[in-house]
This record gives C-alpha cells, sequence and structure tokens, in this order.
C-alpha cells in the first residue's frame, strides 16, 4: 500500500518523507531453523541498530518507533527491551502495531504519518515476529460466541487461513497448477538473486550465542519446480489446491526501516543518505473469508494518490501469503508479471507475521537501486 520514489524525485519539498536506511535479519525457517531459539527482543534489536547505523541518524534524534507484529500479546514489551539493547536511549518513545500481516507496513505509514503531521522529524519503522516462539493458534483472543453467530462477518474472522486461500482460488479461478507455477517462480526467482547477492545489502547478520552466524535466508530451495509442487498434497482443504507448497512458510525474522523529514535531513547533514521517498500510501477493507485480495484494491487508491498510472511503476512487492491471493491480484491489476516479486517473495523467502511489511520495504529499495527504476509499491 505503499509508493516509494527514487531520491531523485524531480519535484522534492523540505516536506518530503523520506527513507534514510534499511535492515533486515535473515528469514530463518520457524521451530526448526537457526533463530528456533533466539528471542523476538534479540531479532528487533539487530535490524534496529543495523539501519540506524546505515542511516547515519544518531540515537538520540529518533522521535518515535513503531513495531509491527501479531502474535505475542506483550509485544510492546520485548520491543522496548529490543530498543534499548540496540542503543536507542529511553527518552526515544515506542508503540506496537498490529494490523496482521500488514503490521510491519503500517509501521512505516504510522512513523511516516507522525512525521508529515510535524509530531517528530525522525522515526523508526520495524517489524518482527518469532514463530517458533509463539504459535498463531495462541494469538486468538476471547469472544461472544453467541455474538458471532449472528452476525456472518464476524464470523468469517474465524476463517483458517487456508480456507481464505482456496475461496479466492474458487472464486476467481486460479487453477492448481497455475499457483504450483507461481511458487515454483518464487523459489526461481529468490534463488537466482541470493546467488548474484541480491539479499546481501538488506541483511544485517546476525551471530548466535554458539558463535554462529547466520547471513543467509534459509527458505529458498532451489531447484524447486512446478512438477515437483504438483505432487504435494492440499492441507487445508480436501480436493483443494492450496498446500505447503504453494503457501508462504512460517519463519522468524525483522526488519526496520529509518524515516526522516528532507527538512531534517538537511539540518542533519544526512541528505546524501537518502534511498528513498514515500509520495503515498492507502489502505482498504475486503471481505474477511477473502483475506489476501486487498492490494488488488489498495494498490490502485496508493498509486493514485501518488498521482501515477500503474504502469508507471518499475517494481512491485506484493505479499505471497498464498499465491492464490498473490496470482489473483496480479491478474486484476493486469500488472506485468516480470516487475512483481523480481526477487521471489514469501513463498520462498519466508513470511516472519509482522515483520514482512518492514522487510518488504528493504527488498524493494535495494532492487530499485539495482534496477534504476524511479518508482516502486509495495502491498500485502
Amino acid at each position: 500500500r505503499h509508493v516509494h520514489a527514487s531520491a531523485h524525485f524531480a519535484n522534492s519539498s523540505p516536506d518530503d518523507v523520506v527513507i534514510l536506511g534499511t535492515a533486515r535479519t535473515p528469514i530463518a525457517k520457524a521451530k526448526r531453523g537457526a533463530f528456533r531459539e533466539t528471542p523476538p527482543d534479540v531479532l528487533l534489536a539487530h535490524a534496529l541498530k543495523a539501519a540506524l547505523d546505515r542511516s547515519g541518524v544518531r540515537p538520540e534524534d529518533v522521535g518515535d518507533i513503531r513495531v509491527g507484529n501479531v502474535l505475542p500479546a506483550n509485544g510492546a514489551i520485548f520491543a522496548r527491551m529490543a530498543q534499548f539493547e540496540a542503543g536507542l536511549p529511553y527518552g526515544v518513545p515506542l508503540a506496537t502495531v498490529n494490523r496482521q500481516c500488514s503490521s510491519g507496513l503500517q509501521a512505516v505509514a504510522d512513523v511516516a504519518g507522525g512525521i508529515r503531521a510535524g509530531v517528530f522529524e525522525v522515526g523508526i519503522a520495524a517489524g518482527v515476529e518469532s514463530m517458533s516462539m509463539t504459535a498463531m493458534g495462541e494469538a486468538v483472543p476471547p469472544f461472544s460466541e453467541d455474538a458471532v453467530a449472528d452476525c456472518a462477518l464476524a464470523a468469517d474472522c474465524l476463517t483458517p487461513m487456508g480456507i481464505t486461500s482456496e475461496t479466492v482460488a474458487e472464486k476467481y479461478g486460479v487453477s492448481r497448477t497455475d499457483q504450483d507455477a507461481f511458487a515454483a517462480l518464487s523459489h526461481d526467482r529468490a534463488a537466482r538473486a541470493a546467488e548474484k547477492g541480491n539479499f546481501v545489502a538488506e541483511i544485517t547478520p546476525v551471530r548466535l550465542p554458539d558463535g554462529t552466524v547466520v547471513d543467509k535466508d534459509e527458505g529458498i530451495r532451489k531447484g524447486t519446480t512446478a512438477a515437483k509442487l504438483a505432487g504435494l498434497k492440499p492441507v487445508f482443504k480436501e480436493g483443494g489446491s492450496t498446500t505447503a507448497g504453494n503457501s508462504s512458510q512460517v519463519s522468524d525474522g525483522a526488519a526496520a526501516v529509518v524515516l526522516a523529514s528532507r527538512r531534517a535531513t538537511e539540518r542533519l547533514g544526512l541528505s546524501g543518505r537518502i534511498v528513498g521517498v514515500m509520495r503515498a500510501f492507502a489502505v482498504a477493507g475486503v471481505p474477511p473469508a477473502e483475506m489476501g485480495i486487498g492490494p488488488a484494491v489498495a494498490i490502485p487508491a496508493a498509486v493514485a494518490n501518488a498521482g501515477l498510472g500503474l504502469q508507471q511503476v518499475g517494481v512491485y512487492e506484493i505479499n505471497e501469503a498464498f499465491a492464490s491471493q498473490a496470482l489473483y491480484c496480479v491478474r486484476k491489476l493486469g500488472l506485468d508479471p516480470a516487475r512483481v516479486n523480481p526477487n521471489g517473495g514469501a513463498i520462498a523467502l519466508g513470511h516472519p507475521l509482522g515483520c514482512t511489511g518492514a522487510r518488504q520495504v528493504a527488498t524493494l529499495l535495494n532492487e530499485m537501486e539495482r534496477s534504476g527504476e524511479r518508482f516502486g509499491v509495495v502491498s500485502m
């Protein structure tokens, strides 16, 4: 739901919200990967410190921090801990935000909004998730069964994510064959990107207590093909089309983005650090039973808010919660598939829920730098 332009945007203004630095940890497989015993505060602290170091901003100049996080009920506590572990002083306030899979992206929007409103000049947006340490089922709060039973839309909020994928596939005609092909392409692109070193500039390596250094994403499966994926059984519905192979991976990771007003960067002597400009943001609601089709509604709104057309955007980062919903959005918007997730997406890289939106910003900006594209979009 974001539109990012390069730092060379022709109509620059002192009021522009600019991005000074991004960083993310590698993304590890939940429960069995390198971060299975690494608490979320440690992951988040790594991302916060690395992004701040890359931005050139002094810790005391940060006006606010917003952290996207989905699963733990006490996420604000460990996020505050991570802030201090990263060397940011207690005088810098922090809050968490939960917009489900869009939490990391919403954190970016919240910080940008605070800057635009003049509440502060510099802020950090981040996202983190340890799906190893908190199961998704633990995130469901108490609710009134009677009230929910009387409201169909409220009842739909309890629909398992995999079933929403099946609904989208059936309703909008996204075949199993096409889903598997999309997933295989995600892995192929991610594998090629990793081999070329495309993720090196994004990633801040994490040293574990035993001295092991984690510096690569774990979920990428080189050699994945649609034919191999076709052999997997549906996991959410008998006779369905959503499998473990064409769904995003359960993962651990963190990412952070440092934003500021252009005026502040000039005052702080950091104009040369600008890596992007945030031009617009939009959100849209969709039926809860069709979770995942939001980008098809939000992207046109965000692009229009930026005064652009869809075909002017050179790179799209669209979350791959499931191949069904991602592929539907690409088709609905008439996007050139070559411009969507050119380095692979969550099916290959993994999807630490609160982290992914912030991670996509880092991936997008680095791709725009490599390709020379002027405009990019992140959506989920």
